[in-house]
């Protein structure tokens, strides 16, 4: 994974040229963040406790970022 960030990182850069992004570590979080709990939530076919063991997140935390991204 770490492979694929990076690239897609330097990618974005290359994109943007000379010009330099403000708040890149939070639009990484929302872009990565949403599909990630998507896919969990659908291999654990709608488990919000395995999916959080998976995750490695507190329950409580999951259903509040599910809640984010309208998953629930």
């Amino acid at each position: 994974m770490r492979v694929h960030v990076e690239r897609v990182v330097r990618q974005y850069f290359a994109m943007l040229g000379d010009e330099m992004p403000t708040d890149l570590y939070e639009l990484i979080l929302k872009q990565v963040e949403e599909p990630l709990l998507s896919v969990v939530l659908e291999k654990t076919r709608g488990n919000q406790t395995k999916c959080a063991q998976i995750l490695g997140l507190n329950r409580g935390t999951l259903r509040k970022k599910l809640k984010t991204y309208d998953l629930m």
